[in-house]
């Protein structure tokens, strides 16, 4: 169970690092050719994406330090939200409107289920 934490945050730091380089995409070669609402949506998933990704990096060092499997769920959840939620995101501002808005609630769903998780997982007794 202890290994589940250091994976969580391995992924976290990935993403953390995936959305630096997001983040830097969009205001240097974007900025140009996006128009303004698309821009928009591109940054807000970006920021949702940093925002989630020290996210798993909480919920992984919390797991490691008192195992839980809401708190490895919390985790693993706000990894599924960023793939949902800014994926989408990221697809409806470069790619256009092709049914990519259907799939960020659920993204949405997977963020708030995380910071349940996350909540009822710290908040337990060992």
């Amino acid at each position: 169970m202890r290994g589940s934490g250091r994976a969580i945050g391995a992924v976290g730091a990935v993403l953390g690092a995936v959305g630096v380089a997001a983040g830097a995409f969009g205001a240097h070669a974007l900025r140009q050719g996006l128009a303004p609402a698309m821009l928009e949506v591109f940054e807000t998933a970006t920021r949702y994406q940093l925002v989630h990704a020290l996210a798993m990096i909480v919920a992984a060092l919390a797991h490691e330090r008192r195992p839980s499997a809401l708190l490895g769920t919390a985790g693993w959840l706000f990894g599924a939200g960023v793939v949902l939620f800014s994926g989408s995101l990221y697809a409806l501002s470069l790619v256009g409107p092709r049914g990519w808005g259907i799939v960020t609630p659920f993204g949405g769903v997977s963020f708030l289920a995380g910071w349940t998780c996350l909540a009822f997982g710290l908040g337990r007794e060992r």
